[in-house]
Order: C-alpha cells, then sequence, then structure tokens
C-alpha cells in the first residue's frame, strides 16, 4: 500500500503547477508491477484515489459556499460530494485497467502494447463522459512542450500511450531482469522525445494579412458579488470601460471571460453600458453570458456587433456538474441548490457548433471545454482559424489556473493554433502553436491586455484524423492476444 500511494503522489507531482514532469514517465510502474504480480484491485483503486485526488484538491477551494444562504454543513457537504466523486470516478478506471492487465497472458511485450491500449481507451472513455480532467498527458504540460507535440499526431492521447509504454517497459524489465527491455524503454523515450523536437521545430506562419490584434479582459468580479447589484454594476463599469481603453488600442476584436455579464441577454439586459461602449467604439466584441433556452439557459460567449445584435454564439458544451447542471435533478433537486449566478440549471451546446465572425472562423471553448480534445479538434476541422477560451476560475487557487492553461497549452499545440485564453481571476494569457506562453495575466487583479495572434489554415494529422491511435491499438492488442492464446507466438 506504501508503494502505491508513493507511486501515485509521485505522479500527481508531475502535474501543473508543481511540474515535475519527467516523474510521469516512472511513476506508473511500481503499480503495474504490483498489479502483474498481486493482481489487487484495491492497490490499483488507491493509485487512483491518490492521484485523481491530489491533482483534485483545488476542488475543496469552493467551500465556502453559506454566500448562497447554505450552512456550514451543506458547504462542505456539496464540496467534498464533488471532489469524492470525480476522484472515484478516475480511481474506477483505474481499477479497471489493473483488472484487465493482470489478465493479460504473461508475454512482456504482448503485456505493454495490450496495457498501453487499455489505459488510453479508458481515457477514451472519460473524454466522451462528462468528467475528466486528469489525463496523463497533462502530466507533461507546460513544463515538457517537446513531448507535448506528439499531440498532433492523434492527440493528446497519444502522449498519455507514450507515457504508459514507456513505464510498461521498466516494470516489466523489472520483473523479468532484462536489460533489453529497459535499453527499449531508454530509446522509447528518446525516439519519442525526438519526434516530438522534430514537430517542435516546425515555423510559425505569421504573414500580415493572417495578423490580429486581441484584446482581453480580465474583470476580477468574484462570482459571489456577481449576485448583488453592487457585484453587478462593478462588472459592467470594468468591462465597458475596459473596452473602451482596448478600442482605443486598436484591437481587432475584445473578449470577456466567462459568464462576465451575469444576466440573462434579452430584453432590457441588451441596453447596458457594454453594448453602449460597443455602439460607441464599434469593435468586435466577444462576450460571455447566459442565453435563455426555453425554460432553461445557456453558458455562452456571443459576438456582438456595433448594432447590439448577435451575430455568432457557442454554447458551453461540457458542463459542469453541481455548479451548471444537476445529475440526478430530480432525486438531488430537493437537497442541492443552484451553485451559479442564475436561477435554473443550464443545457449544454452540441458539438457541431460553429463561431463564425468578420474576422473568420474561431474554435471556442468554455472553462470546463478545455480538458476535452474532441471540442476543438471538430471546430478546427471545420477551418477555425485560432481559439479562444473563455474561463470564470473563481473561487478557486493558483493551482487551478496553472491546470487550466496546461489544458489550453496541449489544445493549442494539438491542432497546430494561436490560443487566447481569458478568465476572471487569471491565470488569462496569449499562447503560440508550440504552446509557449507569450503573456501570462497576474492572478486576482483585473487587467486587461492586447496582444498579437495569428490566424492558421494548417491541419495537423489530429484535426484531420482524430484520435485514430488507440483504436489502433486496441485492434493489434486484440489480434496479439489471439495469437498468444493460441499458443502461437
Amino acid at each position: 500500500m506504501t508503494i502505491s500511494i508513493l507511486s501515485a503522489l509521485l505522479m500527481g507531482l508531475a502535474t501543473a503547477p508543481i511540474g515535475f514532469w519527467w516523474l510521469a514517465w516512472f511513476a506508473l510502474a511500481p503499480l503495474w508491477v504490483m498489479t502483474v504480480k498481486t493482481r489487487s484491485l484495491k492497490t490499483a483503486i488507491l493509485w487512483g484515489i491518490v492521484y485523481h485526488g491530489f491533482a483534485l484538491h483545488w476542488i475543496t477551494g469552493l467551500h465556502p459556499l453559506m454566500w448562497l444562504g447554505l450552512s456550514w454543513i451543506a458547504s462542505v457537504s456539496i464540496v467534498a460530494f464533488a471532489w469524492i466523486f470525480i476522484t472515484l470516478w478516475g480511481a474506477l478506471c483505474t481499477g479497471f485497467w489493473a483488472w484487465g492487465l493482470a489478465r493479460i497472458p504473461n508475454h512482456p511485450i504482448v503485456r505493454v502494447i495490450a496495457g498501453t491500449a487499455l489505459w488510453s481507451g479508458l481515457e477514451l472513455v472519460r473524454q466522451w463522459s462528462a468528467l475528466d480532467w486528469t489525463t496523463l498527458a497533462y502530466t507533461q504540460s507546460p513544463s515538457n512542450l517537446i513531448i507535448l507535440h506528439l499531440g498532433r499526431i492523434s492527440g493528446a492521447l497519444t502522449v498519455t500511450a507514450a507515457i504508459v509504454a514507456v513505464n510498461g517497459l521498466i516494470a516489466e524489465a523489472w520483473m523479468t531482469r532484462s536489460k533489453q527491455l529497459i535499453a527499449s524503454a531508454i530509446a522509447l523515450f528518446v525516439i519519442l522525445h525526438l519526434v516530438g523536437f522534430g514537430l517542435y521545430q516546425s515555423a510559425i506562419v505569421q504573414s500580415p494579412e493572417a495578423k490580429l490584434t486581441a484584446g482581453i479582459i480580465q474583470g476580477n468580479v468574484p462570482t459571489r458579488q456577481k449576485l448583488f447589484s453592487e457585484g453587478l454594476r462593478q462588472a459592467f463599469n470594468g468591462y465597458s470601460s475596459g473596452y473602451r481603453s482596448l478600442a482605443n488600442q486598436g484591437v481587432d476584436f475584445v473578449v470577456t471571460p466567462e459568464g462576465a455579464l451575469p444576466v440573462l441577454w434579452q430584453g432590457e439586459n441588451l441596453r447596458n453600458l457594454v453594448t453602449q461602449a460597443i455602439q460607441e467604439k464599434r469593435v468586435l466584441a466577444l462576450v460571455g453570458t447566459f442565453v435563455p433556452e426555453g425554460t432553461r439557459y445557456t453558458q455562452s460567449l456571443i459576438a456582438v456587433a456595433p448594432d447590439g445584435s448577435t451575430i455568432a454564439r457557442y454554447n458551453k458544451i461540457k458542463l459542469v456538474p453541481l455548479g451548471e447542471y444537476l445529475p440526478f435533478e430530480k432525486i438531488l433537486g430537493s437537497l442541492i441548490g443552484r451553485l451559479s449566478p442564475i436561477g435554473s440549471f443550464m443545457i449544454p451546446g452540441e458539438f457541431n457548433q460553429q463561431f463564425e465572425t468578420p474576422l473568420g472562423r474561431i474554435a471556442i471553448g468554455i472553462c470546463f471545454d478545455s480538458a476535452f480534445s474532441e471540442v476543438f479538434r471538430q471546430q478546427v476541422a471545420n477551418n477555425a482559424q485560432f481559439l479562444i477560451t473563455a474561463s470564470n476560475l473563481d473561487p478557486y487557487s493558483t493551482v487551478l489556473m496553472a491546470q487550466h492553461e496546461a489544458h489550453d497549452i496541449i489544445r493549442a499545440i494539438e491542432t497546430d493554433r494561436w490560443a487566447v485564453r481569458v478568465t476572471n481571476t487569471g491565470y488569462s494569457g496569449m499562447v503560440d502553436p508550440h504552446g509557449r506562453v507569450k503573456w501570462r495575466s497576474q492572478n486576482n487583479q483585473y487587467q486587461i491586455h492586447a496582444d498579437t495572434i495569428y490566424r492558421q489554415q494548417s491541419q495537423t494529422l489530429y484535426v484531420k484524423w482524430g484520435d485514430w491511435l488507440t483504436p489502433t491499438l486496441l485492434g493489434m492488442s486484440t489480434i496479439l492476444l489471439f495469437f498468444v492464446s493460441r499458443n502461437q507466438w
């Protein structure tokens, strides 16, 4: 048990903001060895609880919630439930992986291939589920930009597969005392980084006609304050004055964070200080707000024209459980109140959205969307020319800020696009297609910033084909296991 806990903690230390990325390349090996030798699911589930729980401990920053009218015990209960639920979801996947690994025939190479395929397959399932954050790939962001370029081949799961395969070879080498396998692990690690380095060296096209000046406003108005008139007034004042200032600097567009204007975008709410500024300065504005949909509403980023009309709209796809929608609402609705500034829960957007503006098509993500590669891949495959993520990371610590940035860096690299990151409290920033942060805001401060980005037309192999590697590995594993079972290898 001690080894399992230490192994998981080492993997957790690889994640941002600590960023000891190199630990991930051997931290999984002890779990691999213990699983093969003992076939213990408890050990694997414990590993998953420690790794996912440690990496996600920032969730506890949601407490206290007494400003919503909840009691202290209710606040603690809600936050504990959220942390435990997502941690156990990750731990369940780790346990299922261990169950499968323990049943693979005793052939080192077959076990490495099949074990890698199974882990990648389970991460793919999590990507298509409502909850995912702690993919092994994000242990490499932002510190190991070279290896993250493997994502251009088949997405972030290419990086995950690389990490698991190297760990598997180390584990098999330990169990068999094989010098050939440890040499293979070292060779694979080096080759993968050489491939990544080659991709990292590709030039970024910066033609004058593709140049844009992006303006971002980090409003720094806590969510709890926006529920009251003074906070709402602060938001409108801050975003309208920031918009005017950026427009005077000659930006091509201005972006505000997720939920910057915590009102339903309809009726009288369309006539406010922000729309007045837009009509005056006539610069394209991308505003984070809420849009009614029947009896519910969407968390949206809308493009507002100078006349105040909405010319483009993106609705957040991956909603946050408890905060934006309520799982098992009929059961839990009477027990858990809302955690957002609007009075009812949201509905998610569709995957086929296109955000068309006078400046070209843009790939949009709102907050939790950043953890899901496919949200951005589909938009870039449909010719989106750069990325924008709008987020509200209040009231969380800089741990979440760093991890959120880590996900956006992966998205920029795998799609070969510039990324504009705007958040309510930090870190906002500009990221180039190689994942290099060109500017990062200070946290918990009101800030505006203008910077240069470039529209890109390229299409990486991942953008064109999606995650082709995981099904390939699963198919290869099935064939190998068939032959091994028939004693033909």
